[in-house]
Parts: structure tokens; sequence; C-alpha cells
């Protein structure tokens, strides 16, 4: 596929590399056939040119989704492409019509889900990105619409995921095909549902996967008629039973084995198992367990699957006991016994193990044992029994072994098929197939030579299917080509398969002779295949033998071949298995035919495995096969890490390189005409300027450049291998002269732009230096006049100063002089402030005292009197809810709320009151003590006033000269203990002040407590009161409920049929009273009775009957009118439907409300459903709707449920009992009682003087009805418009292409351009249209404002879903300027919204926030400069971090050029997801619609107007009856 053409210095190219198996690089040199090449790596290399691959330097930085599209087919290119995009966890890339799956090894349940599934749902096979689910979809819509049946081929080694991609592919056709089973479980759920149970007994742990499939699965699922799935069955192909015995280390042993070593204890008590280490058959090898895997969970999980898929609990026990005798089989061990070539068991444990496999299989222990260490052969004379040696008896045990495990196995399959069930009568199927992919191991036995031998036989059958792909393609394009060749791969089937000298067949021969080794064999395949080009000898070896498959050379060891081949049906296995105890190990071997019962039979496993592969090829080659080749990116399992050599040696494996050599065969390059003149339009611009089309013009630029071969189809260009290559290089040329001419002109510019700057610094220094002189003499100028400045300012500095000083004197004494007055009259005004202070406290205080005291008092009386209230309230309830149960649960809950809030504050009150004592103990306490204080500082005082009158006294008593000196010692000393008594006093009174403060300050504290905790007891009873209120609505719809039910029941009666019923109780049925219209039951009841026994009373009441016949055939002819009159379009009033206000007065004057049986509801139901069978004419269900729901509104403004007066008299009395019962009743009551009626001019006052009718069962079914009938329109004129638009989305979500052949290239295109353009936005044009046109008719039938709010608010939701999920799925639209074409077309929606009114859109526009983000996102620019912040919460805060991300990697700037955002945000964003996948969060980018009804009868009550319904027209038909005379406009 390489290419030495125009490889030139300077291109980019690929090169080998040993560590990543290609590296790119430029050209620095070239030397004849070797080139040097620097690599990116760092590294210089040197190559030839024949092993070079050019490189597509302008390919996308995310990839191409279908590597079809790529610019070079090659090798490298497919690697990088595949790497590229699972680095931005884009795993699935098309190659043609071929899937190429690489595994994640990470959950992505987003890309699965539900809503993915909805968008694939018949979408165009590459249309959306590649997924699982396209091919799905392709497979499903081909058997439809061909009628033919499909399969689907799951391939890739073990670990790349195909048993999970096909639970993909079964979950896909179970959503598209399934149907709801009677039974319970439909067949795809089974299907599914099948999938632990043979994983777990057919799945184990290999080198490269933790969950290998060991056998290969063709799921069939069949189809009937309709497409349904109607039944499935299971195919499996070679199990790999050597690995029951045999295993290498690290892998495991089946699953099955590891999950009954884990089972419950009783389990493994019944077993006699135990640690999987003391088990030959698991002990060969140290692994015993996976990573995140709970066997014992396993196990408990296994169980429930096999009850699923119907094995029952004593089949699952058998099926367990025969695994456990099988691991008591391998503990069995032989030595030499007593005779020669003899064996017997070995020791006590292998006896035992011997015992158990008896006991578990049910069978008898010595014939066991005679099975293992015997063996009978039967000759025409005797029968010899032979004794094996230990070596032979282990060979034949392991035999037994292996053979039981695979009829298990079998039988599993064949059961689950059973339970299943097959559709006999299927004409089509879809078959998944779930093989195992190419095997190339150090040692290669015979399971890979099968294997490798299957993949042979499917390569065979995808290289026809893609070189048939190759010819439609150009058969379609309509270009002359002669058919390429490609190499078949026949000689190596042929060599495997062919009788009688291929290899399989020279095996069975080698089988059948007793004394074939396997060097014989490997002999008889070397003479025979000498001189094979796929079969070759190793020199080292004598019993391997190497084949060229079509992935690579691959040397089996033959060591085993002969014993596996083998399938002996030995006798005395058979004998002994078949007389088992058990059933189900009796099944498991049932008797053999006679003939070859006597003696073991030989069976070849090869020949059977080719018939079962020939039958699978058939079934292949009779479908149409879809492929699905996976990828495992790396050998340790682990995401994120994608290893080149690896993935090539599978994209070897699975056939992708040589579909991609096919290919490049014939024309490997292709590209559309206006991609191709995009890409090489500048080698030749003067065809682009010519008016040619862009056929011709492709077909003159090749021609031009004298490319030789190509060929131009209808709507591609095919190239070629190597033309693309050479085209590039000469673009590459023309793009470097262009790059010289601008080169050389920015040369010119650089330098006489320094030219310019060097003048001008010239011209710069000599105004510098004639500046500094001129500066010079003004600094001597200045000097001068600041030295006359400073004189100038120093004197009058010093006559300021002076002045200042005098002046500063005056105002100090001034201000002394004023602030001693001051002080005075502040001294005076705080004295009088702090009285008045005080005796504003006191008078607050006592006033707030005796208020908090009332308002306590009050509290307590209305809490009693509330309690009281309530607990009356609650016995009602009680006996109330002795009649009805419907809404005990919600009664007992409010019962316990009211119970719970009145003991909260029952004690709140408590422990106020307790507060409030304490607090007053507390002041009392304070207030004693301070008053003790103050009587001590009394006493004190006049203790010391006495003392001093004494002192005076004595003093005055005394001789003047001797007592003198005396008497002022003990005086003096008297003042000072006195002074210091006092001073004490003093201290003590500061610190009872300080307390009375601290007590002050907690009785505040206790105080705002005490409030707080009023507060609440406010908002309990504020509570209670809401409890109470919604209480008294619920026994109110509870009243409400029971009336109907009662209704229901008189109904029932009604209508049941009565032998003796009489035309007198009859007629009595329907009569009503004169006052009220309602039914005389009571005295129809009386009449009767008085009737039946008095024939006298007969013909009086036959006089009654024909008055009341007449009413009624006149009541008839009156509805006949109203009915032929609504079936016409009698249109508006004044905005206000005809037809709805005169059905609504009609059946208001007629009392049908309140009437017990009528037919009118159902004639009008009947009129309706009728008129809207059209379902795509817009204007009529407009009609309706606006009728409909001006109807619903009146019904909903007037009827209330019928109280069931005489029913429940014990809730009608307790619901009017209580206060609120009594306001409501007095609300639903008017005084005007039965006095109303529209004679004469209808309702007065419009709708508020609407009084509540008891309405009856017909009536509120009527209004039902009229509900379901007004959600069934609106949603059918939603739907109708969705389908009106919807086809324009998928135009508008990507901008036509125009390619440069389109461009403008002078006047003569101006005006095609102009209209070019203005054609891209005609799809929005289109919407803006329907849109438009819509509302005209909404308009026209005066559909209520709100309902075409709701309209319009879920059609943008719609456009905002599909195009949002469009934009996410479709990479070409994640590009520049197709953001900039939606963003003008959601301008041009943001006009229409903004004509349109908010009062009929609202707020539409705000459910566009997806796209508008989106595609404001697109058209920024700089965009690798924001950061992850400013994308999150600046531009785009409603996209999720998932929805960031595929659209940045999936960003294209195909105008500009620029980049997405920055690599370090990019991993930011994997970073979070990796985190919110973590949390089990929901991971999906796409948008779901919502098609629900988003709204209910009281959101049409509340938000549309009240209805005058006085001043409305009848039409002529009604008008010319004077029946409906009350339907007339009252005369002023």
């Amino acid at each position: 596929m390489a290419t030495t053409v125009n490889i030139i210095v300077g291109s980019h190219v690929w090169v080998e590399d040993r560590d990543t198996a290609w590296v790119d690089g430029e050209v620095t040199k070239v030397n004849g056939e070797k080139i040097e090449v620097q690599t990116t790596s760092g590294k210089k290399v040197v190559a030839n040119l024949s092993n070079v691959y050019p490189k597509d330097t302008e390919a996308p930085p995310a990839g191409v989704d279908d590597m079809t599209k790529l610019s070079y087919l090659h090798e490298p290119g497919v690697l990088q492409n595949l790497a590229t995009r699972y680095e931005l966890n884009e795993i699935y890339t098309y190659t043609g019509n071929i899937l190429i799956a690489v595994n994640p090894f990470r959950r992505l349940p987003h890309l699965y889900d539900t809503h993915m599934m909805e968008q694939y749902k018949g979408a165009t096979f590459g249309e959306l990105s590649p997924h699982v689910f396209a091919v799905a979809d392709a497979a499903y819509r081909a058997m439809i619409n061909e009628g033919k049946s499909n399969s689907i081929l799951v391939s890739g080694e073990s670990g790349a995921g195909k048993t999970e991609t096909t639970k993909m592919l079964m979950r896909y056709l179970a959503y598209m095909g399934g149907r709801a089973a009677t039974e319970g479980r439909t067949v795809e759920q089974q299907v599914l549902e099948s999938n632990p149970v043979l994983e777990a007994f057919g799945n184990a742990k290999t080198v490269r996967n933790n969950n290998s499939s060991r056998f290969g699965k063709f799921v069939e699922l069949q189809f009937d008629k309709t497409g349904r799935i109607s039944g499935a069955a299971v195919r499996t192909y070679l199990l790999e039973r050597s690995r029951v015995c045999q295993l290498s280390d690290p892998e495991r042993n089946y699953h099955c084995f590891y999950l009954l070593c884990a089972a419950p204890p009783e389990d493994i008590k019944r077993y006699k198992l135990g640690n999987p280490k003391s088990f030959h058959y698991l002990n060969q090898t140290n692994c015993y367990e996976l990573d995140g895997v709970s066997d014992a969970e396993e196990y408990l999980n296994t169980r429930k699957a096999m009850d699923i898929v119907g094995i029952s609990p004593e089949e699952q026990d058998s099926i367990f006991r025969v695994v456990a005798a099988i691991l008591h089989l391998g503990n069995i061990n032989f030595t030499k016994g007593k005779e020669v070539d003899s064996s017997m068991p070995k020791d006590d444990k292998s006896r035992f193990h011997l015992e158990m496999a008896a006991e578990l299989l049910m069978c008898n222990v010595q014939g066991l044992e005679n099975a293992l260490c015997k063996r009978v052969m039967v000759t025409r004379e005797e029968t010899i029994i032979k004794s094996l040696d230990p070596d032979a008896a282990t060979t034949n045990r392991d035999a037994l072994a292996k053979t039981i495990y695979s009829r298990m196995f079998d039988w599993i399959v064949e059961k689950i098929n059973n339970s299943i069930g097959q559709d006999p009568d299927s004409k089509n199927l879809i078959g998944v197939l779930d093989i195992y992919g190419f095997e190339s191991f150090k040692a290669n036995s015979f399971e890979q030579f099968c294997i490798n031998f299957t993949n042979e036989k499917l390569q065979q059958h995808f290289n026809q299917h893609v070189f048939k792909m190759e010819q439609e393609e150009y058969t379609k394009e309509e270009i002359n080509w002669s058919y390429i060749e490609f190499v078949d791969n026949q000689d190596v089937l042929d060599l495997i398969e062919k009788k009688p000298g291929g290899i399989i067949a020279l095996l069975d021969e080698a089988c059948m002779f007793p004394k074939s080794t396997h060097e014989t064999f490997t002999q008889k395949l070397y003479q025979t295949f000498n001189n094979h080009k796929r079969f070759s000898k190793p020199k080292l070896s004598r019993t391997d033998f190497t084949i060229v498959h079509y992935a690579g050379d691959v040397t089996y060891q033959a060591d085993l071949f002969l014993d596996k081949n083998k399938d002996y049906v030995v006798a005395e296995h058979q004998d002994l298995l078949n007389a088992s105890k058990c059933p189900f190990v009796a099944g498991l071997f049932p008797p053999l035919p006679e003939e070859s019962s006597k003696s073991s039979k030989f069976s070849s496993i090869g020949t059977r495995f080719k018939q079962q592969l020939q039958s699978l090829m058939e079934t292949l080659s009779s479908t149409e096969p879809h492929y699905i080749r996976c990828v495992k990116p790396n050998n340790i399992l682990k995401p994120a890490i994608f290893e080149n050599q690896n993935v090539i040696q599978q994209l070897r494996c699975g056939g992708v390189l040589e579909a991609i050599r096919i290919s490049c065969a014939g024309y490997p390059t292709r590209r559309t005409f206006d991609e191709f003149l995009d890409r090489f339009g500048l080698l030749a611009p003067e065809v682009l300027e010519g008016n040619y089309d862009e056929m011709t013009a492709c077909e003159k630029l090749l021609e031009k450049k004298g490319l030789k071969g190509f060929q131009i189809g209808k709507t591609k260009v095919f190239l070629r291998a190597g033309q693309m290559a050479e085209l590039d290089a000469r673009r590459a040329e023309v793009i470097s002269n262009a790059a010289k001419v601008i080169q050389r002109q920015i040369r010119t510019y650089i330098a006489r732009k320094e030219f310019v700057a060097l003048r001008k610094a010239a011209t710069h220094l000599q105004t510098l230096w004639r500046g500094k002189l001129a500066r010079k003499l003004y600094e001597e100028i200045k000097r001068e006049a600041a030295a006359i400045k400073i004189q100038k300012n120093v004197r009058g500095y010093h006559a300021r100063k002076t002045y200042t000083k005098l002046r500063l004197s005056a105002i100090v004494v001034q201000a002394a002089l004023r602030a001693m007055a001051a002080r005075n009259e502040f001294r005076f005004r705080k004295q009088t402030k702090a009285a008045i202070i005080i005796q504003a406290q006191w008078r607050g205080h006592r006033s707030y005292s005796y208020y908090k005291s009332m308002k306590r008092a009050g509290l307590s009386v209305q809490c009693a009197w509330r309690s009281k209230v309530a607990r009356k309230e609650l016995r009602k309830l009680k006996m109330a809810a002795r009649e009805t149960g419907a809404l005990k649960e919600a009664k007992d809950k409010l019962e316990k709320k009211v119970e719970e809030l009145t003991w909260r504050l029952q004690l709140e009150k408590r422990l106020r009151t307790d507060l409030e004592e304490a607090k007053a103990q507390d002041i009392a306490k304070l207030q004693l003590s301070l008053q003790a204080m103050q009587v001590q500082l009394d006493e004190a005082n006049a203790t010391l006033v006495k003392e001093r009158e004494a002192a005076r006294k004595a003093i005055e008593d005394a001789p003047p000269v001797i007592k003198e000196m005396p008497v002022v010692v003990v005086d003096t000393e008297k003042v000072d203990l006195l002074t210091n008594e006092n001073e004490e006093l003093k201290t003590l009174l500061k610190s009872q002040e300080k307390r009375a403060d601290e007590a002050e300050r907690k009785c505040a504290e206790v105080q705002e407590l005490s409030e707080e905790r009023l507060k609440k007891m406010e908002e309990a009873e504020s509570k209670i009161d809401q409890l109470q209120e919604s209480f008294q609505r619920l026994e109110e719809k509870l009243s409400n409920l029971e009336s109907e039910n009662q209704v229901l029941r008189q109904q029932a009666l009604v209508m049941s049929p009565t032998k003796g019923l009489s035309g007198r109780s009859k007629t009595a049925v329907i009569q009503r009273s004169p006052e009220n219209g309602h039914l005389l039951n009571g005295e129809i009841k009386a009449t009767a009775d008085l009737q039946s026994p008095v024939p006298a009373l007969k013909d009086a009441a036959e006089a009654e009957q024909r008055p009341q016949k007449a009413l009624n055939d006149r009541q008839q002819e009156n509805q006949d009118a109203l009915i032929k009159c609504i079936m016409q379009d009698i249109g508006f009033s004044g905005g206000r439907p005809v037809a709805a206000s005169i059905i609504y007065k009609s059946l208001f004057h007629w009392r049908s409300f309140e009437a017990e049986r009528t037919n009118v509801f159902d004639r009008i139901i009947q009129i309706i459903g009728s008129a809207i069978e059209t379902q795509e004419n817009n204007d009529v269900l407009a009609y309706w709707l606006s009728n409909t729901s001006t109807l619903l509104l009146l019904l909903q403004r007037t009827l209330k449920a019928s109280g069931a007066a005489g029913m429940t008299p014990q809730r009608r009395r307790s619901s009017s009992a209580t206060l609120f019962g009594r306001m409501a009743q007095g609300f639903r009551t008017s005084p005007s009682g039965t006095g109303l009626s529209f004679s004469n001019g209808g309702m007065i006052g419009g709708l508020d003087a609407l009084r509540q009718i008891e309405a009856k069962y017909p009536a509120l079914l009527f209004k039902q009805q009229l509900t379901a009938y007004v959600e069934k329109i609106y949603g059918m004129i939603r739907d109708n418009l969705k389908k009106e638009i919807s086809p324009l989305l998928g135009l508008c979500i990507q901008a036509p292409r125009t390619s440069r052949a389109s461009l403008v290239r002078g006047s003569a295109r101006s005006h095609a351009n102009a209209a070019a353009q203005q054609a891209l936005i005609g799809h929005w044009q289109s919407i803006v249209k329907s849109l438009s046109n819509f509302l005209k008719t909404l308009r026209a039938n005066y559909v209520p404002p709100f309902l075409v709010r709701k309209v319009y608010t879920q059609i943008f939701s719609f456009i905002n879903v599909q195009l949002f999920n469009s934009l996410l799925l479709r990479r070409e639209c994640c590009s520049f300027s197709n953001g900039e074409y939606v963003k003008a077309g959601l301008a041009e929606l943001e006009h229409w919204c903004y004509e349109a009114t908010e009062e009929y859109v609202g707020t539409a526009w705000d459910e566009l926030k997806h796209i508008r983000q989106a595609v404001g996102f697109l058209v920024i620019h700089q965009k690798p400069k924001k950061s992850l912040d400013e994308i999150t919460h600046d531009l785009c805060p409603v996209l999720s971090i998932q929805q960031l991300y595929r659209i940045s990697t999936m960003y294209w700037d195909d105008k500009y050029g620029t980049h997405s955002v920055a690599p370090d945000v990019i991993a930011s964003m994997r970073v979070l997801m990796t985190e919110d996948s973590n949390n089990a969060l929901s991971n999906s980018f796409l948008l779901d619609d919502d098609s629900s009804i988003p709204f209910s009868v009281d959101d049409i009550s509340k938000s549309m107007n009240q209805i005058d319904l006085s001043e409305i027209e009848p039409p002529p038909l009604i008008r010319q009856n004077s029946a409906f005379n009350f339907l007339l406009p009252r005369a002023e």
C-alpha cells in the first residue's frame, strides 16, 4: 500500500517504529530510494521509500468517524484515527459498513440508555455517530424492508468486549422488536437473562480477560410478520473441554467451580467442598479470585438466573451436584495395584473423594472405581477386562470429567432453548454471532487450531462481503472499472478441511488407528503438505507444524491433537452413569444403540466441529451480514491506554486491514466534488473561474494535472492509490510558492519599516537636544522669578503668624466661657431627661406587665376553647370515619398532628408558666434583699445622726479648756468608724445593685425566651389552623367521593334488570319535583306501595304518565335541535365560542346536571369525538379545543359533587359543624337558591353570578370525558406541529455545504451568490412560517392564550431537544460555520417570538437554552484561552460536563482553522466525568423530549379569564326555535 511517488523534502510521512508500530515525522533528506526522517519523538530515522506512507496534515484533530473518509487509507492512518478517537472516548468507528469497537474498560452507561436507542431508531446508517445501535438498527430495518434474514458477526480476541457488544445488540433488538409476553417474561428478556447462566458455566479467566467466553455462541432472534420477536434459540460451538482438567497459570477454570466453593455453608457441607486450593482441577494455578468480584454473590445471582430461565430447584441441585462430583473426581489419585499394569486409589483421601463422587453422581462406588481403573474390550469370541495403569487411569478419569461437564453444558443450553421457545412459523431472523477471535500464543494446541479454522472461514465470508460492497459502491456511482481481484484464503481452508487429504481428515484417520501417535501424525502431515505454500515445518521440532493464516503464521504443537480430537463414548462410563439413581445424571447419558453399546465408539471432535461450522456458514450465507470488530486497546485491561502494536495485530487478525487492502486495490481515495474542489481548487484557479459545474470542474482539474486512471462518478471523485499523495505534493508546492511570495513582501515591509524608524529616531534626537537648551534658559528665568516669590511669601508668613496667634487667644477665652455655660445647661438637661426616662420606663413596665398578663389569660382561654372545639370535631370525625375508610389514613395522620401540636402547646404553656413563676420568685427575692439592705442603710444613717448629736451635746456640756482635746479625739474616732461603715454599706449597696442589674438582665433573657416560645406557640396555632383547613378540605373531598360512589351504586341499581319492574315504577323513576328538579324517591316509593294494593288508583297514575311522556318527547326534540346545531361550525361571538355557550346554557336550563339519567351528555361527547377524527385538520382541532376548554371551564366553576343528602348525614353534619365548615357552606349556598335561571337574558354578571350545582353522576362523568378530550385535542395539535417541523429540523441543524466552485468569483455571480445565501436560511424561514400559520389558526379560533403558550413552550422544547441531540451525535454539525448558520436561524426564531408577543409565546424562547449556549460556544473566538470555569459558569452554565466535553472534542473550524479548547481543559473535563461515573451519576449527554400534558383542569380554571355569556347571539337554527328563547339576549 505504500507509495514511492512525490516524497520530497518537507513531506510529512509515517515510518515504522519498533515500539509504537508507526511514528510520524518530516522528510529532511531524499537520497534515491532512501530518505531521512526527523520524527516527532526527536529521533532521526533512515527508511526505504517503499516502507513509507504519506501523512495527511489536514486530518481533523478529532479524527473521522468513517475511515473511508481518510485521505490516505493505509495502516498508520487507520491506527492514528482509532487512537485519536479513543483518547476522546469515541470508542466506535466505521470502516464503510464495518463497525470497529475499541474496549474502553470502563462503564459508559450514557451510551446505551433508552434515549440513545430512541435517537438511532430509524436513522440512516452513517447519519449519526458510529454506534453498535446503528448496526443493530440497520439489520432490523433491512429485515423489515427487504424481508430477508440478517446476521451480525461480532469478533475479536479475548477481552475485546465481544460479549458486552452482543448484550448491547440484544438490548437494542429487544427494544425494537420486543412486546409484552402473556406469561410474564418476554422472549428477549429470557435470552438476555440466559447470559449469566451461560457465563457461569462457559466463561473463565484467561491471560487476557477475566470473563472470557470459552465457546462460540450464535443467538437466533426469530421475528413474526409484524417485526416482533416471536422466538429465539442459542447455538453453541466447541466448548473448551480440556480446561476442566488442564490449566495454565494465571488462568482459572470455569466460573461455576469457584462459585460453588463460595456457596452458603449448608451447600458446602452437603457437597463436602472446601477451599478451591484443595482441589486438583483448581489448584494448578495461583489464581482463585477475581478483583472486584464476589464469588458468593455471583453464586446467588447464578441461582436466581437459573430460576429465571426455567431451571427448577431440583435440576439446579442436580447440576451443582455434578459440578461438585467433577471436583471430587479430580482429587482421585491412582497408584499401582497388586496385578501387573493395574491401578487402584492411592490412599484414604483418594478413596474418600471416590466415595463422594459416587454419592453425588448417585452411582455404585465399586462400579465407579472399576470404570476408572479397568477397560472392557469386546471381541467376537469373548469379553476381555483389561486393567489400566495409573497414568491410563488418570487419563480415563479426566476423560470422564470432561464428558460429564460437556454434556451438562449441552443440557443447560438445550434447557434454555426449551424455556425460551422457538417460533416454527417465523420467516425472518436476526442472528448475533459472538465468536472467539484469532488466537496465536507461545503454545498453540487443538483448541487454537479449531478457533483459527473458524476465523479463516469467517474471514473468507468477510472478504466476499467487503468485495461485494466495493462493487456496489462502484456500480452506484456508475464508473467504468475492471473488477478487482483479492487474494482468497480458500487454499488455507482446503489445507485444513479438504477431503480426503486435509489436516482434519488425516487427524481422524490417525485417531482411528490404535498405534498412531502424535509423531506419526505430524510425519504424515510433513509428507502430505511438503510443497504447500501455506504449510511449513519448524526446524527444531519434530511434532510441530506451522500454518500461514491470513493474520499471520501460527505454530501448533501436535502433542495432544489426537487425545483432544477423540470423543470416545466409553461403554463403562455410559453404563455406570445411565444406571444412576439421579434422573438428571441418567438423562445426560441416555442408552446407546444396541450395536454401539458393547464397545467404545470413536467420534471426532474436529469433524463434528467442521459440520457445525459448515451449518453456521450456511446460515450466515442465507442472511445479510453485518460486521463488528472488537479491539482490545491494551493487555493490562486498563482504561485510557492505547498500545499501537497490540491494536495493529488485532486489526490484522480481525481482517480490517485486509478490507483496507481490498479497497486499495481499486480506488481507495473517494472525495465528493465539493470536498475535492475545496482542497485542490488552488491547483487550477482558472477552472474555478469558468462557468463549470462541479463534476466538469473536477475532471478538468485532474486532466490538467496529467493524472491517469481516475474515475468521475455521479457524486464523487475516485482516485487510484498514490494519486492523492501526488495531488497533495503539488498542492504543497503551490502553497510553498505562495508562501515565498508572502515572505518576500513581508521582508520588504520589514526593511522599509526599519528605515522609517531610524529616520524618525534621528529627528527625535535633534528635537531632544534643542529642547534641552531651551529648558536650561527657562530654568534661569524661573529661578529669578522664584526668588522674588519666596521673599513675598516669607513676609506674608510673618504677618499671618502674628495675626493668627492673637486670634487664637481670643477664641480660647470665648470657648472656655461658652463651654462652662454649655456644661451647666447640659447637666440640667441630663438630669431632666434621666427623670423622664425613669418615669417612662416605670409606666411602660407597668403597662407592659398588665398587657402580658391579659395576653396570657387570653391565650389560655383561646387554647382551652380551641382544644375543646378540636376535641369535639375529632369525636365527630371519628363517628364519620366509620362510614367510609377512603381517607382514614389521612385523617389519622391529621389527628396525630393535632394531638402532637396540642401536647406541644400545653408543654409550651407549662414551661412558660414555670419560667414566669421562677422569674417572679427571683424578682421577689431580689426585692426583699434590696429592702433589707435599704433598712440596714437607714438604720446606719440614723445611728450616725444620733451619735453626732450626742457628741455635739457632750462638747457643749464639757468645760471649754480642760476636756477639749480628749473629746475631739473620741469624736474623730467615731466619725472615722462611721465613715468606714458607711463606705462598707455603699460597697454592699453597689454589689446589691449589680445583683439587681444581673437579675434584671436574666429577667430580660427569660422574657425574650418566653417571647420566642410565645411566637413558636403562635406558629403552632397557625399550623393547627392550617391543618384544620386541610382537614376540612379533605372532608369535603371525602363527602364528594362518597356522594359519587352513592350515585354510582344507585345508577347500578337503576340499570340492573328486575323482572318485577312495572310501567308505573319506570315512570316514577324520571319524575321530578317542579321546584328543584330532583327525583322524589320517597314519594315514588310511597306511591308505588299505595298503588300496588289499590287497583282503583291505576287510572290516576296513567293520567299522570301522559303529560310526563309529552314532556319527555319535547325534551328529546330540544336535545335533537341542540345536537344538530353544534354539529355545524357556528363560530364565535365576541371572541367567545358559541357552541360551548349554548351547550352550557341549555344543559343548565334543562337541569341536566342534576339529572340521574340522561343521554344528552353521551350525544355531545360523540359529536366531539367524530369531529376530531380527522387528526390532520388543525383548524377543526383548534375550533374544538376552544369550545371544549371553555365548556370545561364553565363546568369546573359551576359543578360540584353531590353531597348525597340522606345517605351520609353524619358526614354532612360534621363538615358544617366547625367554623370552617359553616363558612364553606355559607360560601357554597346563596340566598337566591333555586330561583336562578337563564330566562330573558341568561346569567347576569357573567361567571361571577354562577351558583354551585349539586351535580349527579352523568354530569360528573361528562366533565371527566370533556377533560380527556381537551387533553387529547391539545396533544393532537401539538403533535401535528411537531410532525410538520420535524423534517425541517434535520435540515436546519447542518448548513448546506458550498464548494469553492460556487463561491464569488466576480460580478457575474453576485446575484447567484445572494440567492444562495438567502437559500441557506430558507429552512429556518419555513419553520417560522409553520409557527406563524399555526398561531394564526389558533388565534382565529380563539384558543385560550394559556393553552397556546403551553403548545409553543413544548414545541420550542422539542426544537431544542432535536437540534441539540443532532448536534452532539453528528460531528459535521460541530463546526464554526455550522454554528453561525444555526445562530442565524435561532435569530429568526427570536424575532418571531418578539412579533408573536409574550401573551401567546410566553417563555418559549427560554426552552432553547441548550442549543443557544451550544451554538454560542461554537462561534466564539479564542477557545483555547477559555478556562473551564469560564466555560461552565459564564458561557454554558446550563450544559453538563458530558455535553461540553463532547462538543469540545467534536468541534472543528472549517472557516478559520482555529482549534478547540485547551488540552488541559479537556483533561479536567475528563477527570470530572470520571468522578461522576464513580459516583454512579447519570452520564447521558442527550436530552429527552417531554410529551406529557403540562396542565390540569385547575390550571385552566386559574389562568382563563371570566366569560360573560349574557350577550352571545345564538345561531339562526336555534333562534327560530321557541323552545330556546332562554338563549336570547335580555331586552333593555
